[in-house]
């Protein structure tokens, strides 16, 4: 057995987009997950609307190890892997007074929450351009625009949750942000509100965003069988 590769604080964070096809086993991939289940590992999946992918699966285990061999089990079921993001759970450096309750929830989410049944993932960054720079701004100035962009988004607290793992070094963006929402105009809402406020009008950078509703991988995949 390899060695545990675990963070030193929090858990690690996989996100995982499969297309299906002919070749996908439903049984091998729910079988995958409830196995993963059984070892600890929290999973969360959803049906994906558009063409970027038919199956999202959102992992969250101590061991990054642990969130490997999931990854092998649902391709070894057929489930082609069309897109991924790599993170760890975090508390931002600008949370230092938070209560520890908050901190640690953040650290260490159970998820999905109740009655959010609609999902979202997009990564981000800061950004780096010759005008605007968010990595030469002092911390205050960072702090400050943190403390509006968070109240902006506690705005809506019951109708949107949201995930922020950290992925610097560890992925191609900087942060990877999961929405669970009521209904999905409320992942709409929150978006385009917290896009005008400043850190994000003036340094934020998004990409892809993968849309969906919460669903078990047999459900998603319908009952295919191995082909």
């Amino acid at each position: 057995m390899s060695e545990p590769s675990t963070p030193s604080v929090g858990l690690a964070v996989l996100h995982l987009f499969f297309r299906t096809g002919p070749s996908t086993d439903a049984e091998a991939a729910a079988s995958a997950v409830k196995s993963a289940r059984e070892a600890g590992t929290q999973v969360v999946s959803f049906a994906v609307l558009g063409h970027k992918a038919d199956l999202g699966v959102l992992a969250l285990a101590a061991d990054q190890w642990q969130l490997r061999r999931l990854q092998s089990e649902l391709t070894g079921a057929g489930l082609e892997l069309a897109w991924s993001y790599v993170s760890l759970t975090e508390v931002s450096e600008y949370a230092a007074g938070v209560p520890d309750q908050l901190k640690q929830a953040r650290l260490y989410p159970n998820l999905p929450p109740e009655g959010m049944t609609a999902v979202c993932f997009y990564p981000m960054s800061k950004r780096r351009g010759e005008v605007r720079n968010w990595f030469s701004l002092p911390f205050e100035e960072r702090k400050a625009l943190m403390l509006g962009h968070g109240s902006v988004g506690r705005g809506f607290a019951g109708r949107v949750l949201q995930l922020i793992t950290g992925s610097t070094g560890l992925d191609d963006w900087e942060w990877g942000v999961t929405l669970f929402a009521r209904r999905p105009d409320d992942l709409k809402e929150v978006v385009y509100t917290m896009r005008f406020d400043q850190a994000s009008a003036l340094f934020a950078e998004f990409g892809p965003f993968y849309t969906g509703m919460l669903a078990e991988v047999e459900e998603v995949l319908g009952g295919q069988g191995q082909g």
